[in-house]
């Protein structure tokens, strides 16, 4: 019933529609804004299930196309499209909106119109992100972005959230400027703004480099990779609670994704030649930004720097590509590493959104994030407890859990590439169980540390909502991730062949 419908349009305008509207209702009638914000989220989510159900799985072509001109002196168009790279990250872009929604429900009393609106458009623009065919809309939505997030942290955020939010501005928006000057080069190039007619340009890999080097930054920074890191811990830590959630499930993965939709694709003898540097900065971000977790005693700047280390996992599986074709003669492993690196960012979506909502929890009623304030939490919040064990082994890699899958994958594609590789990233199994196991040590278990702690209540019912549905989502994946990997295999067959068939 949904296949005549502009879908993808509505997923996009439905919420950015809806957050001009709070805005309109005012500060006047919070419990309305509240409703309605919720309203909007789940409707949105609801509408982007036959974005799943309908998908054909044996195709690699783009579907649920939308193509209107737009500005034609130039060729740049309104083109929408997904295929299965995209259309899992935009399921989870509006599943986590309404967990954000939720989980800020009770929490935010200070301007809620303006804080429920910032993350409804923030969901419309970052689906149009994943959905944009047109380099043009994909480069505007993709600096919209930083609006919302930087207004979210600037006014909802902690201390020193100034600092924070501009470093956030400054990193992003600089990265990307040489983003927008290489699709400029390719549009002289092609007289098209079209990504996919990119995919299929013939371009000198001297000129590959250059642009190669600037997609490298521009995403780099969104993942972000070591050393471009620096601005997460920052964010995460002055940001409020959803915007934590949202930085770590969904616009670190904006950068993965542009990797596959622009870099492997676009510039595959470039990518070639220069997969050494992505790997070892993805080694290094799994290894060093590991340890570097081990020393962090706020519990927000732990789950920043681990977010940093699992998201190296998914850039090194996407660029193991060309070693494994190299070392075996054929891309047998090769897709293992870049649909194990989807996995990656799925679930590091589940699983980071837990960690921060669980330290939002407790932050709440402790005002603090400091590790050394608590201990002996599961005695008074047995329910809490358990989930936040939970989500700290499906951190840890714990096998059954949505983290151990796409890590797995990952390491066993590095074993097909170079064993030293498989040596440090398997590494992080260990440094992931380290980190994660001592914040959860002093935390949660132990005696009482004090009266504070005595006095914490359990989880209501509204946060028992968001943390089950992401429990359930965190084992689901675990145990069952044929339902993602089976719409992800055309597509990433696919890119492949793009990305590697001149050495096949």
């Amino acid at each position: 019933m949904f296949s005549d419908w502009p879908l993808l349009s509505i997923l996009i305008w439905l919420p950015i529609v809806g957050g001009f509207a709070l805005l309109a209702v005012g500060e006047g009638n919070q419990a309305l804004v509240r409703k309605l914000a919720l309203g909007i989220s789940l409707l949105t989510f609801l509408l982007s299930i036959p974005l799943y159900t309908g998908f054909d799985t044996t195709t690699a072509a783009m579907q649920f196309v939308e193509k209107h001109s737009w500005i034609s002196t130039f060729n740049i168009h309104y083109h929408l499209g997904v295929d299965g790279i995209s259309m899992p990250l935009i399921l989870l872009t509006t599943f986590t909106t309404v967990l954000v929604v939720i989980a800020g429900w009770e929490v935010i009393q200070y301007r809620v119109a303006q804080y429920m609106a910032a993350f409804l458009i923030l969901n419309g623009v970052m689906v149009g992100v994943f959905a944009a065919l047109d380099a043009v809309l994909f480069y505007l939505l993709f600096e919209a972005m930083l609006i919302p997030m930087f207004i979210v942290i600037g006014i909802w955020g902690g201390p020193r959230r100034v600092y924070a939010s501009i470093k956030f501005f400054l990193y992003t928006f600089l990265g990307s400027v040489f983003m927008l000057v290489s699709l400029i080069y390719l549009y002289t190039q092609s007289g098209s703004f079209s990504i996919l007619e990119y995919h299929d340009l013939a371009i000198s890999e001297q000129a590959q480099i250059f642009i190669f080097l600037s997609f490298l930054l521009a995403f780099g920074v969104k993942v972000p990779m070591w050393p471009v890191h620096t601005w997460l811990p920052d964010a995460h830590v002055e940001a409020p609670t959803g915007g934590s959630v949202i930085l770590a499930a969904i616009m670190l993965k904006i950068g993965g994704y542009g990797f596959l939709r622009f870099s492997l694709p676009i510039t595959p003898d470039a990518s070639r030649a220069l997969d050494w540097l992505v790997i070892f900065m993805s080694l290094v971000a799994i290894v060093y930004v590991g340890f570097v977790a081990l020393a962090q005693k706020d519990m927000k700047k732990l789950i920043a720097y681990s977010s940093i280390s699992h998201m190296g996992f998914v850039t090194l599986g996407f660029f193991l590509l060309y070693t494994i074709v190299e070392n075996t003669g054929g891309t047998q492993g090769v897709a293992m590493g870049i649909e194990g690196g989807m996995v990656q960012m799925i679930s590091h979506g589940f699983i980071s959104s837990a960690m921060f909502l669980s330290v939002g929890v407790l932050y709440d009623r402790m005002h603090s994030r400091d590790i050394g304030d608590y201990g002996g939490v599961i005695q008074v919040m047995p329910v809490f407890g358990g989930f936040f064990v939970l989500f700290a082994m499906a951190n840890s890699g714990l096998p059954g859990t949505s983290g151990f899958v796409g890590e797995f994958m990952v390491i066993l594609a590095s074993f097909r590439a170079n064993f030293w590789f498989a040596f440090l990233a398997a590494l992080t199994l260990i440094l992931g169980a380290a980190y994660t196991l001592w914040m959860v040590k002093r935390v949660v278990f132990g005696d009482i540390a004090n009266e504070k702690v005595a006095a914490l209540t359990d989880i209501n019912r509204r946060e028992f909502v968001f943390l089950a549905v992401l429990a359930i989502a965190v084992i689901a994946l675990g145990v069952w991730p044929n339902p993602l990997l089976d719409v992800m295999h055309t597509s990433v067959d696919h890119l492949i062949q793009q990305a590697a068939g001149s050495k096949l």
